[in-house]
Protein backbone atom coordinates (compact mmCIF):
# COMPACT_ATOMS: atom_id res chain seq x y z
CA UNK A 1 0.00 0.00 0.00
CA UNK A 2 1.13 3.54 -0.66
CA UNK A 3 -0.33 7.04 -0.38
CA UNK A 4 0.16 10.31 -2.19
CA UNK A 5 -1.16 13.87 -2.20
CA UNK A 6 -2.70 15.41 -5.29
CA UNK A 7 -2.73 19.22 -5.33
CA UNK A 8 -3.09 21.84 -8.05
CA UNK A 9 -3.50 25.56 -8.67
CA UNK A 10 -1.54 26.64 -5.63
CA UNK A 11 -0.96 30.09 -7.21
CA UNK A 12 1.77 30.99 -4.73
CA UNK A 13 1.84 34.76 -4.10
CA UNK A 14 -1.25 35.34 -6.20
CA UNK A 15 -2.07 39.07 -6.10
CA UNK A 16 -5.52 39.98 -4.83
CA UNK A 17 -6.26 42.80 -7.25
CA UNK A 18 -8.24 45.71 -5.86
CA UNK A 19 -8.21 44.47 -2.30
CA UNK A 20 -7.11 47.84 -0.97
CA UNK A 21 -10.41 49.27 -2.18
CA UNK A 22 -12.29 47.32 0.49
CA UNK A 23 -12.62 49.29 3.69
CA UNK A 24 -11.50 47.30 6.71
CA UNK A 25 -10.20 44.36 4.63
CA UNK A 26 -7.65 42.14 6.42
CA UNK A 27 -5.16 42.86 3.65
CA UNK A 28 -2.10 41.14 5.09
CA UNK A 29 -4.00 38.00 6.07
CA UNK A 30 -5.45 37.65 2.59
CA UNK A 31 -2.23 38.46 0.76
CA UNK A 32 -0.34 35.81 2.69
CA UNK A 33 -3.06 33.19 2.41
CA UNK A 34 -1.64 31.30 -0.60
CA UNK A 35 1.74 30.86 1.12
CA UNK A 36 0.21 29.65 4.35
CA UNK A 37 -2.05 27.22 2.49
CA UNK A 38 1.01 25.84 0.70
CA UNK A 39 2.80 25.48 4.04
CA UNK A 40 -0.24 23.50 5.21
CA UNK A 41 0.13 21.22 2.19
CA UNK A 42 3.77 20.52 3.01
CA UNK A 43 2.95 19.96 6.69
CA UNK A 44 0.20 17.49 5.72
CA UNK A 45 2.62 15.57 3.50
CA UNK A 46 5.13 15.30 6.35
CA UNK A 47 2.55 14.50 9.06
CA UNK A 48 0.89 11.82 6.94
CA UNK A 49 4.27 10.50 5.75
CA UNK A 50 2.97 10.23 2.18
CA UNK A 51 5.09 8.53 -0.44
CA UNK A 52 5.02 11.41 -2.93
CA UNK A 53 3.31 14.68 -3.85
CA UNK A 54 1.76 15.64 -7.20
CA UNK A 55 1.17 19.27 -8.27
CA UNK A 56 -0.95 19.50 -11.42
CA UNK A 57 0.01 22.95 -12.70
CA UNK A 58 -0.25 26.62 -11.78
CA UNK A 59 2.20 26.25 -8.96
CA UNK A 60 2.81 29.99 -9.38
CA UNK A 61 0.44 32.74 -10.47
CA UNK A 62 2.75 34.10 -13.18
CA UNK A 63 6.26 35.45 -13.43
CA UNK A 64 7.83 36.24 -10.05
CA UNK A 65 7.90 39.86 -9.01
CA UNK A 66 11.16 39.06 -7.22
CA UNK A 67 13.08 35.99 -6.05
CA UNK A 68 11.20 35.72 -2.76
CA UNK A 69 8.49 33.60 -4.42
CA UNK A 70 11.03 31.09 -5.70
CA UNK A 71 12.93 31.07 -2.43
CA UNK A 72 9.73 30.32 -0.54
CA UNK A 73 9.02 27.33 -2.79
CA UNK A 74 12.60 26.09 -2.49
CA UNK A 75 12.41 26.22 1.30
CA UNK A 76 9.18 24.18 1.30
CA UNK A 77 10.68 21.60 -1.07
CA UNK A 78 13.72 21.33 1.20
CA UNK A 79 11.36 20.35 4.06
CA UNK A 80 9.96 17.56 1.91
CA UNK A 81 13.46 16.51 0.82
CA UNK A 82 14.45 16.09 4.46
CA UNK A 83 11.35 13.94 4.95
CA UNK A 84 12.22 11.80 1.91
CA UNK A 85 9.13 12.82 -0.09
CA UNK A 86 9.54 13.26 -3.87
CA UNK A 87 7.49 15.89 -5.70
CA UNK A 88 6.25 15.72 -9.30
CA UNK A 89 5.16 18.97 -10.98
CA UNK A 90 3.81 20.11 -14.33
CA UNK A 91 3.60 23.70 -15.52
CA UNK A 92 0.13 25.14 -16.18
CA UNK A 93 -0.97 28.21 -18.09
CA UNK A 94 0.03 30.58 -15.25
CA UNK A 95 3.57 29.20 -14.93
CA UNK A 96 4.22 28.00 -18.47
CA UNK A 97 7.80 27.82 -19.71
CA UNK A 98 7.28 31.02 -21.69
CA UNK A 99 5.93 32.87 -18.65
CA UNK A 100 8.58 32.35 -15.98
CA UNK A 101 11.78 34.29 -16.61
CA UNK A 102 13.51 33.54 -13.29
CA UNK A 103 14.85 30.18 -12.11
CA UNK A 104 16.41 28.82 -8.92
CA UNK A 105 18.05 25.49 -8.20
CA UNK A 106 15.79 23.03 -6.40
CA UNK A 107 16.42 20.01 -4.18
CA UNK A 108 16.83 16.73 -6.03
CA UNK A 109 13.46 15.43 -4.80
CA UNK A 110 11.62 17.87 -7.11
CA UNK A 111 10.85 16.68 -10.64
CA UNK A 112 9.39 19.00 -13.29
CA UNK A 113 8.00 17.32 -16.40
CA UNK A 114 9.11 18.35 -19.86
CA UNK A 115 7.13 21.05 -21.65
CA UNK A 116 8.13 19.73 -25.09
CA UNK A 117 6.55 16.27 -24.98
CA UNK A 118 4.78 13.97 -22.56
CA UNK A 119 7.14 11.79 -20.55
CA UNK A 120 7.05 9.07 -17.90
CA UNK A 121 8.80 9.15 -14.53
CA UNK A 122 8.85 6.15 -12.21
CA UNK A 123 8.70 6.68 -8.46
CA UNK A 124 11.68 5.05 -6.82
CA UNK A 125 10.88 2.05 -4.63
CA UNK A 126 7.21 1.94 -5.65
CA UNK A 127 5.29 0.31 -8.53
CA UNK A 128 4.20 3.75 -9.74
CA UNK A 129 4.60 5.48 -13.11
CA UNK A 130 3.66 9.16 -13.45
CA UNK A 131 2.99 10.47 -16.96
CA UNK A 132 2.87 14.20 -17.61
CA UNK A 133 3.69 17.22 -19.68
CA UNK A 134 3.88 20.89 -18.76
CA UNK A 135 2.65 23.87 -20.76
CA UNK A 136 5.30 25.39 -23.05
CA UNK A 137 3.15 28.49 -23.53
CA UNK A 138 0.33 30.21 -21.71
CA UNK A 139 -2.16 29.08 -24.37
CA UNK A 140 -2.28 25.41 -25.32
CA UNK A 141 -5.16 24.73 -27.71
CA UNK A 142 -4.29 21.10 -28.53
CA UNK A 143 -5.41 17.94 -26.74
CA UNK A 144 -2.30 16.94 -24.80
CA UNK A 145 -3.92 13.79 -23.38
CA UNK A 146 -3.79 12.09 -26.78
CA UNK A 147 0.02 12.04 -26.75
CA UNK A 148 0.41 10.65 -23.22
CA UNK A 149 2.32 7.34 -23.15
CA UNK A 150 0.65 3.97 -22.83
CA UNK A 151 0.45 2.64 -19.25
CA UNK A 152 3.38 0.62 -17.98
CA UNK A 153 2.39 -2.96 -17.10
CA UNK A 154 2.58 -3.93 -13.44
CA UNK A 155 2.54 -0.27 -12.37
CA UNK A 156 -0.04 2.06 -10.92
CA UNK A 157 -0.18 4.60 -13.73
CA UNK A 158 -0.98 8.25 -13.00
CA UNK A 159 -1.71 10.96 -15.56
CA UNK A 160 -0.68 14.43 -14.44
CA UNK A 161 -2.50 16.93 -16.66
CA UNK A 162 -3.48 20.62 -16.63
CA UNK A 163 -6.70 20.89 -18.62
CA UNK A 164 -10.12 22.48 -18.85
CA UNK A 165 -11.58 19.25 -20.31
CA UNK A 166 -14.51 20.40 -22.49
CA UNK A 167 -14.74 23.75 -20.69
CA UNK A 168 -15.55 25.04 -17.23
CA UNK A 169 -17.33 28.23 -16.08
CA UNK A 170 -14.87 30.96 -15.15
CA UNK A 171 -11.89 29.19 -16.74
CA UNK A 172 -10.30 29.63 -20.14
CA UNK A 173 -10.17 26.55 -22.36
CA UNK A 174 -6.67 25.05 -22.32
CA UNK A 175 -5.49 21.58 -23.37
CA UNK A 176 -9.11 20.58 -24.07
CA UNK A 177 -10.06 16.91 -24.05
CA UNK A 178 -12.98 14.58 -23.56
CA UNK A 179 -13.45 12.59 -20.37
CA UNK A 180 -13.32 9.41 -22.48
CA UNK A 181 -9.81 10.41 -23.63
CA UNK A 182 -8.75 9.97 -20.02
CA UNK A 183 -10.85 7.03 -18.85
CA UNK A 184 -9.87 5.00 -21.91
CA UNK A 185 -6.12 5.47 -21.44
CA UNK A 186 -5.64 2.62 -18.99
CA UNK A 187 -4.29 4.71 -16.11
CA UNK A 188 -5.43 4.15 -12.54
CA UNK A 189 -5.68 7.85 -11.58
CA UNK A 190 -5.81 11.14 -13.46
CA UNK A 191 -4.45 14.02 -11.37
CA UNK A 192 -5.90 17.11 -13.03
CA UNK A 193 -5.43 20.82 -12.50
CA UNK A 194 -6.78 24.16 -13.82
CA UNK A 195 -10.40 24.00 -12.61
CA UNK A 196 -10.54 25.50 -9.12
CA UNK A 197 -13.78 23.82 -8.03
CA UNK A 198 -13.01 20.47 -6.32
CA UNK A 199 -14.72 17.60 -8.13
CA UNK A 200 -14.47 13.90 -8.85
CA UNK A 201 -15.38 13.27 -12.50
CA UNK A 202 -15.01 9.48 -12.52
CA UNK A 203 -14.03 6.64 -10.18
CA UNK A 204 -13.19 3.84 -12.62
CA UNK A 205 -10.57 5.06 -13.17
CA UNK A 206 -10.38 8.04 -10.84
CA UNK A 207 -10.41 11.42 -12.60
CA UNK A 208 -10.07 14.25 -10.09
CA UNK A 209 -9.79 18.01 -9.88
CA UNK A 210 -8.63 18.69 -6.30
CA UNK A 211 -9.42 22.41 -6.65
CA UNK A 212 -7.10 25.16 -5.53
CA UNK A 213 -5.48 25.24 -2.10
CA UNK A 214 -6.89 28.64 -1.19
CA UNK A 215 -9.96 30.49 -2.45
CA UNK A 216 -8.94 33.93 -3.70
CA UNK A 217 -12.30 35.68 -4.03
CA UNK A 218 -15.99 35.26 -3.30
CA UNK A 219 -16.54 33.09 -6.39
CA UNK A 220 -14.33 30.45 -4.78
CA UNK A 221 -16.38 29.56 -1.72
CA UNK A 222 -16.28 26.51 0.51
CA UNK A 223 -13.43 24.24 1.64
CA UNK A 224 -10.27 24.28 -0.49
CA UNK A 225 -7.35 21.88 -0.34
CA UNK A 226 -6.00 18.67 -1.85
CA UNK A 227 -6.71 14.93 -2.15
CA UNK A 228 -5.05 12.28 -0.02
CA UNK A 229 -5.09 9.12 -2.15
CA UNK A 230 -4.56 5.61 -0.82
CA UNK A 231 -3.71 2.70 -3.18
CA UNK A 232 -3.73 -0.92 -1.99
CA UNK A 233 -1.36 -3.76 -2.87
CA UNK A 234 -3.61 -4.75 -5.79
CA UNK A 235 -2.93 -1.28 -7.24
CA UNK A 236 -6.53 -0.19 -6.73
CA UNK A 237 -7.54 3.19 -5.29
CA UNK A 238 -9.01 2.63 -1.83
CA UNK A 239 -9.84 6.28 -1.12
CA UNK A 240 -9.25 9.80 -2.38
CA UNK A 241 -10.16 11.99 0.58
CA UNK A 242 -10.40 15.77 0.45
CA UNK A 243 -8.22 17.55 3.00
CA UNK A 244 -8.91 21.23 3.66
CA UNK A 245 -5.80 23.43 3.68
CA UNK A 246 -7.20 26.94 3.19
CA UNK A 247 -6.60 29.61 5.82
CA UNK A 248 -9.33 31.99 4.65
CA UNK A 249 -12.80 30.59 3.96
CA UNK A 250 -14.96 32.48 1.47
CA UNK A 251 -18.74 32.25 1.79
CA UNK A 252 -21.75 33.73 0.01
CA UNK A 253 -24.52 33.87 2.59
CA UNK A 254 -28.11 34.38 1.49
CA UNK A 255 -30.21 35.81 4.34
CA UNK A 256 -33.97 35.62 3.80
CA UNK A 257 -35.70 38.74 5.15
CA UNK A 258 -39.18 37.87 3.88
CA UNK A 259 -41.75 39.63 6.01
CA UNK A 260 -39.15 41.21 8.32
CA UNK A 261 -40.22 44.72 9.31
CA UNK A 262 -37.64 45.73 11.94
CA UNK A 263 -33.94 46.34 11.40
CA UNK A 264 -33.09 44.61 14.69
CA UNK A 265 -34.82 41.44 13.53
CA UNK A 266 -32.93 41.55 10.25
CA UNK A 267 -29.61 41.96 12.06
CA UNK A 268 -30.39 38.96 14.28
CA UNK A 269 -30.91 36.83 11.17
CA UNK A 270 -27.70 38.17 9.67
CA UNK A 271 -25.83 37.39 12.87
CA UNK A 272 -27.20 33.83 12.93
CA UNK A 273 -26.07 33.26 9.34
CA UNK A 274 -22.59 34.58 10.12
CA UNK A 275 -22.32 32.45 13.26
CA UNK A 276 -23.26 29.32 11.35
CA UNK A 277 -20.75 30.04 8.56
CA UNK A 278 -18.03 30.83 11.10
CA UNK A 279 -18.58 27.46 12.76
CA UNK A 280 -18.25 25.71 9.39
CA UNK A 281 -15.05 27.66 8.72
CA UNK A 282 -13.48 25.72 11.60
CA UNK A 283 -11.29 28.46 13.03
CA UNK A 284 -10.36 30.12 9.73
CA UNK A 285 -10.89 33.75 8.85
CA UNK A 286 -14.34 34.01 7.28
CA UNK A 287 -14.64 36.35 4.29
CA UNK A 288 -18.36 36.65 3.63
CA UNK A 289 -20.60 38.26 1.08
CA UNK A 290 -24.04 38.90 2.56
CA UNK A 291 -26.92 38.60 0.10
CA UNK A 292 -30.13 40.03 1.55
CA UNK A 293 -33.17 38.51 -0.13
CA UNK A 294 -36.95 38.25 0.14
CA UNK A 295 -39.96 40.55 0.08
CA UNK A 296 -39.62 42.90 3.01
CA UNK A 297 -40.86 46.32 4.14
CA UNK A 298 -37.19 47.09 4.79
CA UNK A 299 -36.45 47.16 1.06
CA UNK A 300 -36.80 50.95 0.75
CA UNK A 301 -34.72 51.70 3.83
CA UNK A 302 -32.05 49.31 2.62
CA UNK A 303 -31.88 50.98 -0.79
CA UNK A 304 -31.77 54.49 0.70
CA UNK A 305 -29.21 53.78 3.42
CA UNK A 306 -26.90 51.08 2.09
CA UNK A 307 -23.70 52.47 3.76
CA UNK A 308 -25.51 52.44 7.11
CA UNK A 309 -26.56 48.81 6.58
CA UNK A 310 -23.03 47.81 5.56
CA UNK A 311 -21.67 49.30 8.78
CA UNK A 312 -24.38 47.61 10.83
CA UNK A 313 -23.60 44.24 9.24
CA UNK A 314 -19.89 44.63 9.92
CA UNK A 315 -20.69 45.58 13.51
CA UNK A 316 -22.82 42.45 13.83
CA UNK A 317 -19.94 40.42 12.40
CA UNK A 318 -17.62 41.84 15.06
CA UNK A 319 -20.13 40.97 17.77
CA UNK A 320 -20.44 37.40 16.48
CA UNK A 321 -16.83 36.65 15.62
CA UNK A 322 -14.57 39.58 16.48
CA UNK A 323 -11.76 39.81 13.92
CA UNK A 324 -12.51 36.34 12.54
CA UNK A 325 -15.18 37.67 10.15
CA UNK A 326 -14.80 40.17 7.35
CA UNK A 327 -17.82 41.32 5.33
CA UNK A 328 -16.51 41.48 1.77
CA UNK A 329 -19.71 42.99 0.38
CA UNK A 330 -23.38 43.55 1.13
CA UNK A 331 -25.54 42.60 -1.83
CA UNK A 332 -29.20 43.67 -1.54
CA UNK A 333 -31.59 41.63 -3.69
CA UNK A 334 -34.73 42.26 -1.65
CA UNK A 335 -38.09 43.22 -3.11
CA UNK A 336 -40.59 45.69 -1.64
CA UNK A 337 -43.88 44.89 0.10
CA UNK A 338 -46.73 47.32 -0.52
CA UNK A 339 -50.40 47.66 0.38
CA UNK A 340 -51.63 47.70 -3.21
CA UNK A 341 -55.26 48.26 -2.21
CA UNK A 342 -54.27 51.38 -0.27
CA UNK A 343 -52.23 52.66 -3.20
CA UNK A 344 -55.04 52.00 -5.66
CA UNK A 345 -57.52 53.85 -3.43
CA UNK A 346 -55.33 56.96 -3.42
CA UNK A 347 -56.65 58.27 -6.77
CA UNK A 348 -57.92 57.03 -10.12
CA UNK A 349 -54.64 57.63 -11.95
CA UNK A 350 -52.70 55.44 -9.52
CA UNK A 351 -55.38 52.72 -9.75
CA UNK A 352 -55.26 52.72 -13.56
CA UNK A 353 -51.46 52.57 -13.49
CA UNK A 354 -51.46 49.56 -11.13
CA UNK A 355 -54.07 47.77 -13.21
CA UNK A 356 -52.02 48.38 -16.33
CA UNK A 357 -48.87 47.01 -14.68
CA UNK A 358 -50.67 43.84 -13.59
CA UNK A 359 -52.15 43.37 -17.06
CA UNK A 360 -48.76 43.77 -18.72
CA UNK A 361 -47.22 41.16 -16.44
CA UNK A 362 -49.93 38.58 -17.05
CA UNK A 363 -50.48 39.20 -20.77
CA UNK A 364 -47.00 40.02 -22.12
CA UNK A 365 -48.46 41.14 -25.51
CA UNK A 366 -46.49 41.18 -28.72
CA UNK A 367 -44.50 44.26 -29.63
CA UNK A 368 -46.95 46.77 -31.21
CA UNK A 369 -46.59 47.24 -35.01
CA UNK A 370 -45.70 50.93 -34.65
CA UNK A 371 -42.82 50.01 -32.32
CA UNK A 372 -41.56 47.38 -34.75
CA UNK A 373 -41.68 49.99 -37.50
CA UNK A 374 -39.60 52.40 -35.43
CA UNK A 375 -37.07 49.67 -34.68
CA UNK A 376 -36.62 49.14 -38.40
CA UNK A 377 -35.04 52.56 -38.94
CA UNK A 378 -32.50 52.25 -36.11
CA UNK A 379 -28.85 51.25 -36.66
CA UNK A 380 -28.39 47.46 -36.40
CA UNK A 381 -26.28 47.55 -33.23
CA UNK A 382 -28.96 49.56 -31.37
CA UNK A 383 -31.87 47.67 -32.91
CA UNK A 384 -30.48 44.28 -31.83
CA UNK A 385 -30.22 45.36 -28.18
CA UNK A 386 -33.75 46.80 -28.14
CA UNK A 387 -35.28 43.80 -29.86
CA UNK A 388 -33.59 41.56 -27.29
CA UNK A 389 -34.99 43.64 -24.43
CA UNK A 390 -38.49 43.52 -25.96
CA UNK A 391 -38.38 39.78 -26.58
CA UNK A 392 -41.44 38.14 -25.02
CA UNK A 393 -39.34 35.64 -23.06
CA UNK A 394 -37.43 38.45 -21.31
CA UNK A 395 -40.27 40.93 -20.99
CA UNK A 396 -41.81 39.61 -17.72
CA UNK A 397 -38.55 40.11 -15.82
CA UNK A 398 -38.11 43.58 -17.32
CA UNK A 399 -41.68 44.58 -16.47
CA UNK A 400 -41.28 43.23 -12.94
CA UNK A 401 -38.29 45.55 -12.46
CA UNK A 402 -40.27 48.50 -13.82
CA UNK A 403 -43.19 47.62 -11.55
CA UNK A 404 -40.95 47.52 -8.47
CA UNK A 405 -39.43 50.91 -9.31
CA UNK A 406 -42.83 52.51 -9.87
CA UNK A 407 -44.27 51.05 -6.67
CA UNK A 408 -41.31 52.35 -4.68
CA UNK A 409 -41.83 55.81 -6.18
CA UNK A 410 -45.59 55.74 -5.60
CA UNK A 411 -45.23 54.66 -2.00
CA UNK A 412 -43.03 57.68 -1.25
CA UNK A 413 -45.09 60.30 -3.06
CA UNK A 414 -48.51 61.78 -2.59
CA UNK A 415 -48.66 61.02 1.08
CA UNK A 416 -46.86 59.38 3.97
CA UNK A 417 -44.61 56.40 3.07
Amino acid sequence: MFRFLHAADTHIDSPLVGLDAYEGAPVEALRGATRRAFENLVALAVDEAVDFLLIAGDLYDGDWRDFSTGLFFTAQMARLHQAGIPVYVIAGNHDAASVLTRRLDLPENVHFFSTRAAETLEVGGLPVAVHGRGFPNRRVPENLALEYPQPLPGRFNIGLLHTSLTGAPGHATYAPCQLKDLTGKGYGYWALGHVHQPQVLARDPWVVFPGNLQGRHVRETGPRGCRLVTVDDALEVVSADHRSLDVVRWARLVVDLTGVEAQDTALVRIGDALASALEEADGRLLAARLVLAGNTPLHGALARSLPHWRAQCQARAQIVGGERIWIEELEPTTAPVYDLDALAARDDLTRILLEGLDASLSGAPETPPEVRELLGVLPPEIRDDLEGALDTTRRPALLAEVRALLLEALSHSGGEP
